[in-house]
């Protein structure tokens, strides 16, 4: 596999000079901004977007498309491209930990508060998952689980599981490359019958401690 392309959704992305000083050009280094695409309303015209991207994919011939750190929705027109060869990176279970604006240290600090609230499952997970036309909902191909200390804050959960996150999406490209993708199949639900509010819960107070993030 070769890099083709790094698309980010802003100028200020730290992807953008990590691509360039991993020998990536500067012309195969785009900013589409969904901002860009807003209209009288303030919405963003997806398929405007999303066509935009198609694009910059199209000229250069991309056949895998991954998100890492991508945060902007991604608009369907781009997704049904690439049915079987388009994946996302994510911090946590999926679907229960994801969700808009749950990225980041937000996963890992929903993480830590609901293991805590309910006594249990101590553990998290670094997962590459198909993408979705809503966010987080794509099914599991490939999963590794970090287990959560007694003595974990969200920082130390953050900066054990980020070096498995980056070796998921390796591994997952690698079998991209060799054909061997399989969808996961969940086990225990991690959220019972009555918890759905503590799980909300541990959402809300996560995105007030990390309003960046």
């Amino acid at each position: 596999m070769d890099v083709a392309l790094v698309i980010s959704s802003n100028t200020t992305a730290g992807g953008i000079e990590k691509a360039r000083r991993l020998g990536i050009p500067d012309h195969d280094i785009v900013v589409v901004n969904p901002n860009d695409f807003r209209g009288g309303d303030g919405k963003v015209d997806q398929e405007g977007f999303g066509l935009q991207i198609l694009k910059n994919v199209k000229e250069r011939g991309v056949t895998v498309v991954t998100q890492n750190g991508w945060l902007p929705l991604t608009p369907r027109v781009v997704i049904d491209q690439y049915p079987e060869t388009m994946f996302n990176q994510h911090p946590g279970p999926v679907p229960e930990f994801g969700g808009k604006g749950v990225y980041g240290r937000r996963v890992h600090a929903a993480r830590l508060l609901f293991t805590r609230l309910t006594g249990r499952d101590n553990w998290t997970e670094a997962i590459g998952q198909r993408v979705h036309s809503e966010y987080d909902q794509g099914l599991v191909v490939k999963a590794t689980r970090v287990e959560i200390l007694p003595e974990d804050t969200v920082d130390d959960l953050q900066q054990r599981v980020l070096p498995i996150e980056h070796r998921v999406q390796i591994d997952l490209l690698k079998d991209v490359a060799k054909g061997n993708i399989r969808e996961l199949t969940g086990g225990e639900k991690l959220v019972r019958p009555g918890e759905e509010q503590t799980l909300s819960l541990a959402k809300k107070i996560a995105r007030l401690m990390y309003p960046h993030g």
